[in-house]
């Protein structure tokens, strides 16, 4: 009993670190969700959709300790070299590689999968139930002080992965649609390459965390950020039928 009162008090603060770290994401989602102006997706497949993005979370934490592990055997941790493969080859290939399996394994066949837009919608409902899941645990273990920089920086850098990824894997349904296999195969390679290599740069200049290296960042995602915002809304204005 004692045990029980004395959890209690911390019940409401755990809902609060909770909250920090989940409405970043609830609020891009909305956004993308808005955005999908043709032909609303069903509630079901969507929650399902966040529910594989912590599965994709889940699989890369294995994935990518044994990439690390076998990383530090081959090149200096202290190296830059090092920081860079292991920010491309490990956590971006990792991370955009687990979202891209678990994504086309819920939707590539799903009928409901008949907008080009819905390829930015899914591939955003996954990356962000990843995301959340991530800051979450990013949140509790840190606690409140990394919540902000992470819905600045990290959140929205997710979705902007997504929405690259996204764009391309709506264009390859559409290829497939119409019977042009190697139109379908070049934009799947397009929507996991465009995303591994926008995530691995994000990371590797926040990794090497240099004034020339955080320049960059902060230069580059200024960028990315803006190109992802005209994206959406020029796919959402012109979607069509797959």
């Amino acid at each position: 009993m004692f045990v029980l009162r004395a959890a209690i008090p911390l019940v409401p603060i755990l809902g609060v670190y909770i909250l920090a770290a989940v409405l970043p994401a609830w609020i891009l989602l909305r956004y993308i969700y808005r955005h999908d102006t043709v032909e609303k997706e069903p509630g079901g497949l969507l929650a399902a959709l966040l529910g594989m993005g912590v599965a994709a979370a889940l699989c890369s934490g294995v994935l990518e300790r044994l990439g690390q592990s076998a990383l530090y055997l081959l090149a200096d941790p202290g190296s830059p070299a090092y920081t860079i493969i292991l920010a491309f080859l490990v956590v971006a290939v990792v991370e955009e590689g687990t979202k891209f399996f678990f994504l086309r394994r819920m939707t590539w066949k799903n009928p409901n999968f008949n907008y080009r837009f819905d390829g930015i919608v899914y591939a955003v409902f996954v990356s962000l139930g990843f995301a959340a899941f991530e800051n979450i645990q990013y949140v509790l273990h840190y606690g409140l002080s990394v919540a902000l920089p992470r819905a600045v920086f990290a959140l929205p850098g997710h979705m902007s992965f997504a929405v690259f990824m996204g764009l391309f894997y709506g264009r390859a349904k559409r290829c497939r649609s119409r019977g042009d296999a190697v139109g379908c195969r070049k934009n799947l390679r397009l929507a996991y390459g465009a995303a591994v290599s926008l995530h691995g740069f994000y990371d590797a200049c926040a990794m090497i965390g240099s004034g020339a290296a955080m320049g960059m960042f902060l230069i580059f995602v200024l960028l990315l950020f803006r190109v992802v915002y005209r994206l959406v809304k020029r796919e959402s204005a012109a979607d069509a039928p797959v």
